[in-house]
C-alpha cells in the first residue's frame, strides 16, 4: 500500500498550467525547503505549476524534517531498513507522480523533476524506471544510487542536468562525474553538468541560473 504524500504548491504566474516542476527535498528537510525557489524562478516559467511533496517518513536525525529513506551511518539504521524504506518511497513517489499527472491533466513530457541531495537520488532512481520519460531531471548535490543496476533496469532516458558544489562536504563532488559516467554507460545521450565553484552542500545563484535555462528549454518556455 502506498503512502499519500502531502505537497505544497505554487500556482503558475499566468494562471494556466502547461507544465509542472516537482521539487524533491533532501534528508531532514521538507517540501517547503525547496518550494521557495519558485518565488525566484516562477516569473521565468509563467505557465509552470510548482509542487513540493514532503517525503513519506519522519526523520529521526531531524525531528521536524522528513526523509525518503534512512542513512545507516548517520542514524544507526540497518542496510535492510534502508533498502525496505527506499523501495516503499519509490512506490509512493511513483503513485504521487501518476496522480499528479491525472489531477493536473499533464503528460509526462510536461513534468520535470528537480531534486536536491537525497531528492536527487530519488529522482535519478525513479524517473529512468518509469515507462514514459519526463521532460528532464535537475539533479543538485546528489548521487546515482545502484549505478551497476541502471543499464539493466532503465526504461526511459530523460535529459539530465547534474549540478554539484566543488567543496561539498556532505555528498562528495566526485559523485557528479560518477553519475554522468554511469548514465552514459546506460545509453544516455542528453547529459549536462555544471560545477558550482566554492559551493558546499547547497544551491548557488549560478547553479540555479543554469538549472533555469535547462528547465525553460525542456518545458518549452525558452
Amino acid at each position: 500500500m502506498t503512502r499519500v504524500l502531502t505537497a505544497g504548491r505554487k500556482e503558475p504566474v499566468s494562471g494556466e498550467t502547461r507544465s509542472v516542476v516537482v521539487f524533491l527535498h533532501g534528508f531532514g528537510a521538507n517540501g517547503a525547503d525547496l518550494l521557495g525557489i519558485a518565488d525566484t524562478i516562477g516569473e521565468h516559467l509563467p505557465d509552470t505549476l510548482f509542487v513540493a511533496p514532503d517525503a513519506p517518513e519522519r526523520c529521526a536525525g531531524s525531528p521536524f524534517g522528513y526523509q525518503w529513506f534512512p542513512i545507516p551511518h548517520f542514524d544507526g539504521s540497518s542496510e535492510e531498513e534502508k533498502e525496505r524504506s527506499m523501495a516503499q518511497s519509490v512506490e509512493d513517489l511513483n503513485a504521487f507522480l501518476d496522480a499528479l499527472m491525472v489531477d493536473e491533466d499533464v503528460l509526462p513530457e510536461q513534468v520535470l523533476l528537480f531534486g536536491f541531495s537525497q531528492g536527487t537520488m530519488m529522482s535519478l532512481h525513479v524517473a529512468p524506471r518509469r515507462e514514459d520519460p519526463v521532460a528532464g531531471i535537475v539533479a543538485f548535490s546528489g548521487r546515482l544510487l545502484k549505478p551497476e543496476l541502471l543499464a539493466d533496469e532503465v526504461v526511459s532516458r530523460p535529459p539530465v542536468l547534474l549540478i554539484h558544489g566543488d567543496v561539498d562536504d556532505v555528498v562528495p563532488p566526485q559523485s557528479m562525474p560518477e553519475a554522468a559516467e554511469a548514465l552514459q554507460d546506460a545509453g544516455w545521450k542528453d547529459i549536462y553538468g555544471h560545477v558550482m565553484k566554492g559551493t558546499a552542500h547547497g544551491i548557488s545563484p549560478d547553479g540555479l541560473s543554469v538549472a533555469l535555462a535547462f528547465m525553460r528549454d525542456r518545458l518549452g518556455e525558452s
